[in-house]
């Protein structure tokens, strides 16, 4: 009899985990392996969050369960932030919840919200981790289309009619993994419109709202006029704060949704360490100085790519905003054979598009979560490469 279970045989490898298999291979050869892959950050967490967290982990009263919510010093900051970023009133008590970061509160938003069987729409090109978790909950994805065309903001006109009504959940991600790009307040109001008229939940991503440059300033769901009664909104302090493995975020928005997840986690987890919430809090309830610094530095390293890449000519759209840099791959090659080249030539890891749905096939992703000087290494090693008019395999 096999023990393991069917949707945990079924999971498609995750394609991560298979670079990072190939760069420890390289690098037991010797190789330098300069990892562009994984979006995590390489700035240090700011000093005044860790030292909230230490004098938080003295107190003895602190280590003790913390109410399954999340405690109210962080449902409190969390109600400051969206009031000061985004001009949105919430309720700590019914509209804020506390998760483990946002990854794990969007797989368990899944399996609070759907049935087996129940048809969620997922953008392609999208994080993987929006499908894995649908599969997890014994869901079924359906491509809600996106492309540079058209900024890739939703294409409802390219979902058909069955597939819509059959729909319960439907997710976005602005600022965007992997594309970077940015949504306005009307790409917020036309998903509310659409999620109301097909009674569909709409579930937003906004793990990397913080992360913006030349003055762009994101927008939140919640902004449109009766969102939360048709949406939630997941944040995460990974990116913004470089928190990543701190694993705190929160979910905010409808009140039915919120308490659905509540229920579910309860019976799952008992919440975050409590001096984590609290040193969280005090992130949120910062002037954001430290965020600023960082995305100066970001910033800096976008510009520095996207000038090399234009020396390269690889097509990139500059962004205003995340993490990451959405290219096109030189002619001749695929996602997958350009990012083997890279790899196996050049020591570069970068995520090929394809790992992000069908739509991003033709496309790589680059982490900017190393030094500028390392930039220059993956520039130069670019440079000795012939990447025109390479092999489609």
């Amino acid at each position: 009899m096999p023990f393991v279970s069917d949707k945990v045989s079924n999971l498609p490898p995750y394609l991560f985990s298979e670079f990072q298999r190939k760069k420890k291979e390289l690098e037991a050869n010797g190789a330098d392996v300069i990892d562009l892959g994984i979006g995590a950050p390489d700035l240090p967490t700011p000093d005044f969050i860790i030292d909230r967290l230490a004098e938080e982990s003295r107190l003895a009263v602190n280590h003790r369960y913390s109410t399954y919510s999340g405690c109210r010093e962080f449902r409190e900051a969390v109600v400051h932030f969206y009031q000061k970023q985004y001009n949105v009133e919430l309720d700590p008590e019914s509209e804020v919840l506390a998760v483990i970061g946002s990854k794990e509160g969007i797989a368990n938003l899944m399996h609070a919200t759907i049935n087996p069987g129940d048809t969620v729409l997922v953008p392609d090109p999208g994080y993987p981790v929006y499908g894995t978790a649908v599969h997890l909950a014994n869901g079924r994805s359906a491509a809600l289309p996106l492309d540079d065309a058209n900024g890739y903001v939703p294409l409802y006109n390219q979902v058909d009619r069955a597939t819509i009504e059959q729909s319960k959940l439907m997710l976005l991600n602005y600022p965007s993994n992997p594309t970077a790009a940015t949504a306005h307040f009307d790409i917020f109001l036309e998903a509310i419109a659409f999620a109301r008229e097909n009674q569909l939940l709409l579930v937003h991503d906004a793990a990397y709202d913080m992360i913006t440059f030349n003055g762009y300033e994101t927008t939140s769901a919640m902004q449109v006029p009766r969102a939360k009664e048709h949406a939630v909104e997941i944040g995460s302090l990974s990116k913004s704060f470089n928190m990543t493995g701190w694993r705190i975020g929160y979910v905010v928005g409808n009140k039915e949704i919120i308490q659905a997840l509540a229920t579910f986690k309860s019976n799952i987890d008992t919440s975050q360490f409590l001096p984590i919430q609290k040193a969280a809090a005090a992130a949120l309830k910062s002037n954001f100085s430290a965020v600023t610094e960082h995305n100066k530095i970001y910033q800096e390293r976008m510009e520095k790519l996207h000038r090399g890449f234009r020396q390269l000519d690889i097509e990139a759209d500059k962004p205003k905003g995340t993490i990451f840099l959405w290219a096109k791959v030189p002619d001749g090659f695929t996602s997958m054979s350009f990012a083997d080249k890279l790899l196996q030539e050049a020591g570069v890891i970068v995520t090929p598009g394809n790992a992000f749905g069908s739509r991003g096939e033709g496309y790589f992703r680059v982490a900017l979560t190393v030094t500028a000087d390392r930039l220059d290494e993956v520039i130069s090693r670019m440079e000795k490469l012939n990447l025109k008019g390479g092999p489609v395999k």
